[in-house]
């Protein structure tokens, strides 16, 4: 359908471009669509929520050999972490858990090795000095067994950026699985289900590879994935003298890297969606995640209930600190609990996170704005590219939201065959 029938800019949905968004969003429609670009086997979607009702959902590419559709999910890496952290709050707000609280005082295994003080707070904020993935695994498929890595966990010994924000990549999702398992009795998988997705009526947040009878469609990645790292002299660096460096760069080769983890990420069918990695493996949909996001700016479950207390709202849009982190590069990342600052200009109190090759979820409590931006495309040659899409995508979004204020108009129109 042509978007003249609507009296809009017929550029306001380039070609190929599918979904649905209102008037003065026509720049950000474009700029998505660059984004996303015309890469073989490359594509991704962007939805917008207010007040937690659909206001935009774009989407555009091909997610290997079939179009992308609304329904079509890709893994976010990082971006899951804030759904694993969203469950924590499920849980603190009926009282199961205290942010301010020993985790060993519901894991007592944790509290090996002088961890008896770190707080749930602490790990939420990657300050519980258990960032280095080396420290737990030695090979990729140690990594992927999620019950393995939270029992080592719960006996390591910390290192000496315990209390010093330093991105937990990795041991962040299997810590607070443990100490969700701790206190449910039930895995990370099955707490996603139970606390977000089934309250909120979602189809299309998954930890690793989307349920039975899901209508979510897994989208491979395309590009280089993270062949360099599996270059034998890479990886050699990385696994003999990364680990020893000192200072930051360290710190990242520690918590990101042990041998063969590339390779879980190859192939049609990877090795990665078989696991629970609270931290890196959800495979979500644009939608999906926004949704989840809106539940936070004041959100209701769909029996109308609160999805989370007045106190519990306000405890996770509270900065927990400034100080810089460690591993990231001493950037900045104002740490919340489970999530980091996301600032845009009319936004200065939003926050959310971030996946690696930039897939992210965003909110701004005070307008009632969430967003969502998912893709496929995992290529190190575009990865630094791709990783800043936030810094452009999100000042679009609000300002078509200020363009369109005043009109109600809808544009619609068919991804070009």
């Amino acid at each position: 359908m042509s978007n003249d029938a609507y009296g809009q800019d017929t550029a306001a949905l380039p070609a190929g471009v599918g979904g649905f968004a209102p008037a003065g969003f026509g720049p950000l429609a474009r700029a998505f669509a660059a984004l996303i670009g015309h890469r073989r086997d490359a594509g991704g979607a962007l939805a917008i929520y207010r007040h937690g009702e659909p206001l935009a959902h774009l989407w555009t590419g091909s997610a290997g050999e079939k179009p992308w559709t609304a329904e079509t999910g890709a893994i976010v890496f990082s971006a899951t972490k804030g759904v694993t952290a969203t469950v924590i709050h499920r849980l603190a707000d009926r009282g199961l858990l205290d942010y301010r609280a020993p985790v060993a005082e519901y894991w007592p295994r944790f509290a090996a090795h002088g961890k008896g003080a770190i707080t749930v707070a602490d790990v939420l904020t990657h300050r519980s000095g258990l960032s280095s993935l080396s420290a737990v695994a030695t090979t990729a498929a140690e990594s992927l067994d999620h019950e393995l890595m939270e029992d080592r966990l719960a006996t390591a010994r910390p290192d000496g950026l315990l209390g010093v924000p330093a991105y937990h990549a990795l041991t962040y999702g299997w810590l607070l699985a443990g100490l969700a398992r701790a206190v449910t009795g039930r895995d990370m998988g099955e707490l996603i289900r139970a606390e977000v997705t089934d309250p909120l009526g979602i189809d299309g947040i998954h930890l690793g590879r989307p349920a039975a009878g899901s209508a979510t469609e897994y989208a491979r990645l395309s590009g280089a994935h993270l062949s360099v790292v599996a270059h034998p002299i890479a990886a050699g660096f990385l696994g003999r003298i990364g680990y020893r460096i000192p200072g930051p760069l360290g710190a990242a080769a520690r918590c990101l890297f042990v041998p063969g983890l590339g390779g879980i990420l190859d192939g049609d069918d990877p090795a990665i969606l078989n696991s629970q990695m609270p931290a890196g493996n959800g495979v979500a949909t644009a939608a999906g995640l926004a949704r989840m996001y809106a539940a936070l700016a004041d959100g209701v479950t769909l029996d109308g209930q609160p999805f989370l207390q007045p106190g519990t709202h306000r405890a996770i849009r509270r900065v927990q600190t400034y100080r810089p982190d460690h591993a990231l590069f001493y950037l900045p990342m104002m740490w919340h609990l489970g999530y980091h600052s996301m600032p845009a200009v009319g936004a200065r109190n939003a926050f959310g996170h971030i996946g690696l090759g930039g897939s992210f979820g965003w909110v701004d409590p005070q307008s009632g704005l969430s967003v969502a931006f998912v893709h496929n495309r995992l290529d190190q040659s575009l990865l630094a590219y791709d990783q800043i899409a936030m810094g452009w995508l999100l000042p679009l979004v609000l300002s078509g939201v200020r363009a369109g204020r005043s009109r109600g108009t809808r544009i619609d129109r068919a991804a070009a065959a």
